[in-house]
Formats: structure tokens, sequence, C-alpha cells
């Protein structure tokens, strides 16, 4: 098992490693760039007031924001020439948030990637077909580093181009597949298309991140690919993919805490909340040297679960992540995540995986949810009846009336990278 002493240290090593670590990395960031320096001595704040792990409550907050505002290298604590690659995620300002990487912290997530695959099941023995985005997005190059390290052979199919992969998965008779859920549920489509059933495949485990994804859509790919579909989270500004691994138990996501420092705060107060409260997710970093990002605001909302794990592991679990609070539509005053309309409608037996949500706005807002009908239900049912159905679902669960569209199996774009679920068409008003 690939560093299988710190996937097993007690919490009370852990937590003695991490105030080590986080005196040492508020230290540098303090005295390496100026954004932190700003930010400290704007209330008083030195390194040394950082004598417990308490304590780091007391660090100004770190957001997206911060480093758009700095782009690109502004919140560098390392001189550019230390610089071994970056990686940049695009965003709605036209601003791309850059991540920098010096060698050693590209050895960190090496590390990290090869950690989880092996919480996850992975063997070195495996065949990891890699159908992640290779580029300045972090997913492809990041499960690629991670495989490497742990030894496995790799298979680098990146996205796109269905039939090849499905060819590669035959022949080169992958056992590891890493992919996003809703790709994997789109492969499950092209496998039926191609007449290639899962029993002719080797897979065994599927690695899936980048987006949400429920229960019953990890049942859902469990079942018609025949493998374990464990969820994986990361994020570009935290190295990307390895931040936390779902071991065999499926029951929460390990977060590597002696790499990162976890907090859940309230998002509306920035209020540090107790043990099982389902809040947004904070992380400090511990050890990375290009950018020691503190107190990160994910936007991720969650539960942090601190006990043993029955797998032994004592790594703090992220209970799955429900909706982001920057996700969050406000639908005629009603808070709604998307996650939340896609629980209920993978619920519902006569319904296919693939759905989309419509905003719009006619002198009150107007949540249009369209939905694919399963094949061996398509033209078969009542469609009012079956409408009136998922909109009572949804207003049970919502508060909120939404107008259904039943949809012909394949009638919704698919996705090979992020799926896109919401389009809001209420802009300006």
């Amino acid at each position: 098992m690939f560093q299988e002493d710190i996937q097993f240290m007690s919490k009370e090593d852990i937590e003695s490693l991490q105030l080590d670590r986080i005196k040492k990395q508020v230290k540098h960031a303090y005295d390496n760039v100026p954004m932190y320096r700003k930010k400290f001595d704007e209330i008083g704040l030195k390194p040394e007031d950082i004598k417990e792990l308490s304590d780091v409550s007391k660090i100004p907050f770190t957001v997206k924001n911060d480093l758009r505002d700095h782009y690109p290298y502004g919140v560098l604590a390392v001189p550019l020439e230390q610089i071994n690659r970056i990686h940049a995620s695009s965003g709605t300002t036209g601003i791309p948030t850059v991540v920098s990487y010096t060698p050693q912290d590209l050895n960190t997530w090496s590390d990290l990637m090869a950690r989880c695959y092996s919480c996850a099941g992975v063997e070195p023995d495996d065949i990891v077909q890699n159908a992640y985005g290779y580029g300045l997005f972090t997913g492809g190059l990041g499960f690629h580093m991670g495989a490497e390290r742990l030894g496995t052979m790799i298979v680098p199919t990146a996205t796109g181009n269905t039939q090849r992969q499905i060819k590669m998965m035959k022949d080169m008779r992958t056992t590891v597949l890493c992919c996003t859920p809703s790709y994997a549920i789109y492969l499950i489509e092209a496998l039926k298309k191609a007449g290639v059933s899962p029993d002719e495949l080797n897979l065994k485990i599927g690695m899936h991140g980048a987006e949400p994804w429920s229960e019953e859509a990890r049942h859902h790919i469990e079942n018609k690919l025949g493998i374990k579909a464990q969820d994986l989270y990361g994020m570009s500004e935290l190295y990307g993919p390895g931040v936390a691994v779902e071991c065999s138990e499926q029951n929460g996501l390990h977060i590597w805490a002696d790499e990162f420092l976890v907090e859940t705060i309230d998002p509306d107060t920035g209020e540090v909340l107790p043990p099982g409260k389902k809040g947004e997710i904070v992380f400090t970093m511990l050890t990375r040297e290009a950018m020691p990002l503190l107190r990160y605001r994910t936007r991720d909302l969650a539960v942090i679960n601190w006990e043993k794990c029955e797998c032994g592991r004592s790594h703090p679990r992220i209970m799955r992540i429900k909706g982001r609070s920057d996700d969050m539509l406000i639908v005629g005053g009603v808070n709604v995540f998307p996650s939340q309309i896609e629980d209920i409608l993978v619920g519902i037996e006569e319904l296919g995986e693939q759905f989309q949500i419509i905003l719009e706005h006619e002198k009150l807002d107007i949540l249009y949810v369209q939905v694919e009908v399963k094949e061996e239900y398509w033209g078969k049912l009542d469609n009012d009846q079956l409408a009136k159905k998922v909109s009572d679902a949804l207003q049970a669960s919502l508060t909120l009336r939404a107008r259904i569209e039943l949809l012909a199996p394949e009638s919704l774009p698919r996705s090979e990278g992020k799926a896109k679920r919401v389009i809001d068409r209420r802009k300006g008003i």
C-alpha cells in the first residue's frame, strides 16, 4: 500500500504534524507573499501568534478573487525561476485562476494522487485509463502523475473520441477508469450502442471526480459497468485532484490531513462551526511552496466527519458534497441547489440520468426541468401523469413548482468533461 504509514497515522500524530507545519507555513506566507503580509498587518496578526491549531481561525480568509486580483504571479512565495509548471482554470470574469508549482509541489501532488489511488483500491499491477482532459486543467496530469507514482501502467486517452476509449478499454484490458461521473454515464450508453457488454471488459474500479454526483448515480455506474465507483475530491487551487478520496467503505472522502488543515464555516458569517455541522469547507495548505494558500474558501458545502473510519484511517472525511454556495440558485426567493434536483430525479424509476435546468423570467422566475425518459418507458406511459409525478416530487422537496419537459432518450447533449446542468436566461432581469 502506498505510504501506508501516512494513510494510517493516528489522530494525535496528525494533529501534532499539522501544528508543526502550520507554524512554518504561516511564516512562509507572511515573509514571502505581500498579499498575506498586508492581510496580517491590517488586523495586527503576526505569524508567532499561531500557537495552537485553534489559532488558525485568527487568519484572514483567502478567496478566489484574491488569486485573480494578483494575476498572474502576485501570490507566489518563491522566485519565478523556481516554478516548474503552471495550471489555470477559466473564469466568468475572463481572468483565469493561475496556480503554480515548484518541483517539490509536483512531487507532493504526485504522492497525494498515488495515495488516493491506493486508498481507493488500485494496485501497482492495475491498468489505468485516464479520460480526464490534459492541458491547463489539472485533472488529466494530476491523475496521470499519481498513476505513474503508484507504478501502474497508464493509458492516457484524455477526453473525447468515445469509440477509441471503448477500443482501448477492450484491447488494453483496462482495470481502472478515470473520468467524470457524467462521462461514465455517457460511456454506459455508448457501450450499449456499440453492442459491448461490460462482461467483455476488465474494469473493476472507477475514479470519478471534478463534479458533484449522487448515490443513485454511483449505483447506476457500478451496476452497469460492474465496478466500484470511487469519489475523489480536489480543486485547481489546492494542487488539483488528490485532496480527498473514498476508501473501500465508501462512507466519506478521507482528507489527507498531513497536507491540508480543514475547517467548516458558516458561509454567511465566516464563523467556525463545531464538528458535525454542515458548512462551507475551508482549507489551509500545509507544505505548498509556490502558493501557500491559507484558509482558502472553497464554496463547497458539506459535513466533516472527524471520527475514525471503519477502514482504520483517522484522516477526517468529507461526507458527500451536496452543492456549492456559489452554485446556489435563487428561484422566486427559494434557495435551490442543482444537486437537490438531481437527487430527486434519479430516484424516479422512469427517468434517465440526463437532465438540464433552465431558468427564465416572465414577471416571475420560472424553473424548467428537462429530463430524459428511460428507453424502456418512452412512448409507453402517460407523459402528463409522469410530468405531474416529477413536478410533485420536486415541489415536496423544494417547495417550488417546476415546469417539466419529458424528453426522448439521447435528446440532451452529452458531455465528455464536466456536465453543464444549468442554463440561466434571467440575465439582466
